[in-house]
């Protein structure tokens, strides 16, 4: 067995520097099991469990994904099995809470569940180590260091690194345009964001975007930082929570196979079929408003057509399913366990980084 180790493996009590994205509309519940279990960081996504909070925004159907038990509850009984299936492997795991300002509302609700869950259970709080903000304002959220959990930052540009470290992050993930769902308007991808973070701030920096097997992690390495986040390569796995019709479409699509568009948070980027380019053409269409500032009317259409698309991805409807995915689906050909995916990457990682090395000539 081979063993990559880094900073990030000392901070978080992980064996590999490879953290697992929190991706909505699940609660990835079962690939934080299987990640963590693997030994690297598995992550809770809060965000679609509250979407019954958000009625006016939310693409999804609650009741259908989730039944009709209160978002708290739902993050409660998450954390309280994720934590009893990875004891047995000494895991560790995390939550991933958005922070946008349409989101505050949950966003405090599920950090004062985080919270709660680790200060009443000593298990919990051995295994629940890590809190995982993105999308918004970092400065509120590093109360969360003073109840013992790591805290971690996701950031599009160095401008919002600076932020994050000034508001005491323990760790900042760079995360470039290539990503899945939720990406930056500024398409700054990873092989000049993550280098600019690392150079810009003292904290340990992950890589994110782009990123889903050895090669990767090491090229990730040498551009500064301490590991990589894989979302959409985590989806593409036999225990990933999500549908099959999902999966097979990351592993068909080739690199050209995703599109940006307007979401009802901030862009995303999609897996290419009809919805997608439903979605891209409505964007298209509010573009002149958009850039000069004045109101986007087709608020409600866009809204319309994810919700449309959540239905049929649940339906089993692959040319109107609503999937995110990053650019890197193009590089993912097999649907591995996770386990065997980590080692695999591992390896690979390894591999890579010899056979670098050989290339070094010293002048003597």
């Amino acid at each position: 067995m081979v063993f990559l180790r880094t900073e990030l493996c000392d901070i978080l009590g992980i064996r590999y520097p490879i953290l697992q994205g929190g991706m909505g509309p699940y609660k990835t519940e079962e690939l934080a099991i299987a990640v963590a279990r693997a030994g690297a960081l598995g992550v809770i996504s809060s965000i679609g469990m509250a979407a019954s909070m958000l009625p006016e925004s939310a693409p999804i159907d609650p009741v259908r994904l989730f039944g009709t038990d209160t978002p708290q509850n739902l993050l409660r009984k998450s954390i309280e099995r994720v934590a009893q299936e990875v004891k047995p492997h000494n895991g560790v795991f995390g939550v991933n809470v958005p922070v946008a300002s349409e989101f505050l509302p949950a966003s405090e609700m599920f950090v004062r569940q985080v919270i709660a869950s680790r200060e009443s259970d000593s298990d919990i709080e051995r295994h629940l180590r890590v809190l995982i903000t993105s999308a918004g304002n970092p400065r509120p959220w590093s109360v969360v260091k003073k109840h013992g959990l790591i805290w971690i930052h996701v950031v599009p540009s160095v401008y919002h690194a600076k932020k994050a470290e000034q508001a005491g992050a323990d760790i900042i993930v760079a995360s470039g345009h290539e990503g899945g769902a939720h990406v930056s308007w500024d398409p700054v991808h990873s092989m000049v964001l993550v280098p600019a973070v690392v150079s810009a701030v003292a904290r340990p920096v992950v890589a994110a975007g782009g990123f889903c097997d050895g090669a990767s992690l090491a090229a990730a390495l040498c551009l500064g930082a301490v590991g990589i986040q894989m979302g959409t390569r985590f989806i593409a796995t036999k225990e990933s929570d999500f549908e099959q019709i999902w999966k097979e479409t990351i592993v068909k699509h080739d690199e050209r196979g995703t599109l940006v568009g307007r979401g009802i948070l901030g862009p995303m980027r999609f897996l290419r079929n009809a919805r997608a380019e439903a979605i891209v053409r409505q964007t298209l269409s509010d573009v002149p408003a958009f850039y000069l500032g004045e109101p986007v009317a087709s608020n409600s259409k866009i809204l319309g057509l994810e919700r449309e698309g959540f239905d049929a991805l649940l339906d089993g409807d692959h040319d109107n399913a609503l999937m995110f995915g990053g650019e890197c689906s193009g590089r993912i050909s097999t649907l591995p366990t996770v386990n065997d995916l980590i080692q695999s990457i591992v390896r690979e990682a390894a591999e890579t980084i010899r056979r670098v090395q050989k290339v070094v000539l010293d002048a003597g």
